[in-house]
């Protein structure tokens, strides 16, 4: 298998700079690597690095886009801290992205910015929620539409420790393979469970693709042990970048991350058809969404 991984050596911002081959290959699910590009903390914000300001009963601690911390439990002057180094991390990105995507911009919406401060490795879910099997992201509840999923990742791990991610094949190669095992749509279907608000929006045909793929191939453990994949790990101090719904990953150990998602709408992209949305197109020959 052709190497996911796109490795960016700048060192500065001035070097971040509008690149055909860098877009070319992020459209296409590759992950951008800039290993020394990393996000610095503050000296203050070193305190911040333990997995005691984690809620019991949450995965990660995230900003919104009014500045409520949500996830967290910690007392009023670490509250503070925490935002201010979420809020840096998530001006960060959007940095990040303005240099190396320009023309995505002024068509991004963000999303909550997340602090993930808990060992991936001793996290216990069930197989559909189990983020260390092999996967393009899709949510059941948030239907989007064919809207893209850009994801910045940081490691901010102070100990050394990498974040391991195992980083599978192409999209259009998992869809040839996951596709035919993927049950007819059906509009009344997604349109009860709107009704019933188990959906926060209609379903479209294409979501209902995407969160099968997803399903797919995490229910499948032949396919999470022998499908083509390599091993990558993100050192501290490093940046990340990928779009989460078409990069086949699997994160496996690592603690102390910030994430920002983005998301864009897909005739934004520099290439559209190379969007999950262009490839189940150009399989299935069909729409996909409705007509507007």
């Amino acid at each position: 298998m052709v190497s996911q991984i796109v490795t960016l050596s700048a060192h500065h911002w001035d070097e971040l700079t509008f690149s055909h081959h860098w877009v070319q290959a992020l459209e296409a699910g590759k992950v951008l690597y800039l290993p020394n590009m990393g996000f610095k903390l503050h000296e203050a914000e070193h305190r911040l690095l333990t997995s005691t300001l984690l809620s019991p009963k949450s995965r990660n601690i995230s900003l919104d886009a009014r500045g409520v911390l949500k996830g967290v439990d910690a007392v009023e002057g670490t509250l503070q801290s925490l935002q201010a180094m979420i809020m840096r991390y998530k001006q960060h990105s959007a940095r990040i992205i303005h240099n190396l995507l320009p023309a995505y911009s002024a068509h991004l919406r963000f999303a909550p910015t997340s602090y993930r401060p808990a060992q991936v490795e001793n996290r216990v879910q069930s197989w559909r929620a189990d983020d260390k099997r092999l996967h393009v992201d899709a949510f059941p509840t948030r239907p989007n539409r064919g809207e893209r999923i850009l994801r910045v990742f940081a490691n901010i791990n102070p100990n050394g420790q990498p974040r391991h991610w195992r980083v599978g094949e192409p999209f259009e190669t998992v869809a040839q393979l996951f596709l035919p095992r993927c049950k007819p749509y059906l509009p009344w279907q997604a349109k009860l469970l709107e009704v019933l608000k188990i959906t926060k929006s209609f379903r479209t045909e294409y979501d209902h693709l995407m969160l099968q793929l997803h399903d797919h191939m995490k229910a499948d453990l032949d396919y999470q042990a022998n499908a083509p994949q390599e091993t990558m790990f993100f050192t501290p101090g490093s940046v990340w970048v990928c779009f989460s719904d078409q990069t086949s990953h699997a994160a496996m150990a690592g603690q102390f991350m910030l994430e920002q998602t983005a998301h864009l709408p897909v005739i934004k992209q520099y290439q559209p058809d190379a969007s999950p949305l262009g490839v189940l197109r150009k399989l299935t020959q069909r729409a996909l969404l409705p007509s507007v």
